[in-house]
């Protein structure tokens, strides 16, 4: 009994009227509880020592000293004095519990201010500050505006105005199931709704991946339904892209001369020349020597990654004299009038086609190779070797290939004379090519 008396004894030492008279110095109140005057300053601090034997302190806030708080004062800091007694029993320090507890406030708070920042940034903002920031400085005026307006115009609100951090995966993917192509666009193509889910899929996996980046969400919703769109949406069609039957192209490249335009030009010359789109649109001068009437297309620029000659039949050459009596552009053959220092896009001579009021017969692809490959195999207007080569396929036989570097000059230069003679041959024609092997 006399011990737990001298135990209290030596806890709560200091009376309210000691507080407020007391000079410079540490006071104790007892179990390690001090008041500490420096001046005007006045301070409550708890010393002790921890379970490493380190000798510490602790400061418990400002000692108010007023005859009105000087009592609450006390038996505020007297509680936390206990407190930390009883965190020292448990061998816990008092110092790092209360550190850990400011922590975990501060994750708390700032856990709260992300939770308000993330709920600002909805899908919506997260695109338009994307589209902001990177594409409209990089894309032109037109491009800018459909990228933004396809997502604008095909996400429904539910989830176009949600925060881009919460929207999962199967929300996304039954928003892009219920997108439907407008009606000139399904006339037009039989896979528009493919490319116009496939599209926005694509422009929103850009915008998750930038708002991951910027920690305004932490997946990517539109990536993870990368399969899942591929296997929701309705096959395509298989098979080869749309060309229109080299019977018809005779009328067709009739009607195509009496286009106006650079891009009625380039399509024609892609016609003559039995060439991929890339490699017509990004044509430079340099490559063409009209003297001898031909055409050296880059590797780089070439699927085969291989140097490839074309042979120009006359109306080709007549196509680029009359382009370089009224040059555009000091390097490009077909530049864009839109973007200076550009080549003209392959939507350019898809519009010549919607003119034509061709585009749901035939593809420019289609048009400028499928339908040269036909009328050359089917006539027998050359070799199989030959025809391949003006197309710059690849050998699949691939011994064959490293033995058989025949360039077919002659051959080549003749089948592409013959092609540009059938297109200028009256409708419904089909000349007898067949040539001797």
């Amino acid at each position: 009994m006399m011990a737990r008396v001298r135990t209290a004894a030596r806890l709560h030492l200091l009376t309210v009227k000691q507080i407020q008279n007391v000079r410079d110095g540490d006071h104790s109140d007892g179990g390690g509880l001090l008041l500490r005057i420096r001046g005007v300053s006045a301070s409550w601090v708890f010393r002790f020592t921890s379970a490493s034997g380190r000798r510490r302190e602790m400061g418990l806030g400002v000692a108010r000293r007023g005859s009105a708080v000087a009592g609450d004062s006390l038996t505020s800091v007297r509680k936390q004095a206990q407190a930390a007694r009883e965190l020292l029993q448990q061998g816990v320090d008092p110092i790092d519990a209360r550190e850990q507890r400011r922590a975990a406030a501060r994750e708390v708070e700032q856990a709260k201010k992300a939770s308000k920042e993330w709920e600002r940034w909805t899908l919506a903002r997260c695109a338009r500050d994307y589209h902001e920031r990177v594409i409209e400085p990089t894309r032109s005026a037109k491009h800018a505006a459909q990228w933004i307006s396809s997502l604008e115009n095909h996400l429904p609100a539910r989830i176009w105005n949600k925060p881009v951090g919460e929207i999962q995966p199967p929300d996304l993917l039954e928003a892009l199931q219920d997108i439907q192509p407008h009606q000139r666009a399904r006339n037009f193509h039989g896979d528009c709704l493919h490319e116009t889910v496939q599209r926005i899929r694509q422009r929103l996996d850009a915008v998750f991946e930038d708002a991951i980046f910027h920690n305004r969400c932490r997946s990517n919703a539109a990536a993870a339904i990368r399969r899942k769109i591929r296997e929701a949406l309705p096959r395509k069609q298989a098979g080869k892209l749309a060309a229109l039957p080299y019977a018809e192209a005779p009328a067709f490249m009739t009607l195509l001369r009496g286009q106006e335009g650079l891009g009625a030009r380039c399509l024609e010359f892609a016609i003559l020349t039995a060439a991929r789109t890339s490699e017509v649109l990004l044509a430079e001068w340099g490559e063409f020597d009209l003297k001898t009437a031909t055409w050296t297309v880059p590797g780089a620029k070439m699927k085969a990654g291989e140097d490839h000659l074309v042979y120009l039949p006359p109306r080709a050459v007549e196509i680029l004299r009359e382009l370089q009596d009224h040059r555009l552009d000091a390097v490009r053959v077909f530049p864009s009038p839109m973007k200076p220092g550009q080549s003209l896009s392959n939507m350019t001579m898809l519009a010549v086609l919607d003119r034509m009021g061709m585009r749901q017969q035939t593809t420019v692809h289609g048009l400028c190779r499928a339908t040269f490959s036909t009328w050359a195999n089917e006539t027998a207007a050359a070799r199989p070797d030959v025809i391949e080569a003006c197309l710059a396929h690849n050998e699949a036989d691939k011994v064959r290939a490293a033995y058989n570097r025949a360039r077919f000059t002659q051959e080549r230069r003749q089948l592409l004379a013959d092609w540009s003679e059938y297109l200028s041959a009256p409708a419904g024609t089909v000349l007898p090519f067949a040539r001797a092997a």
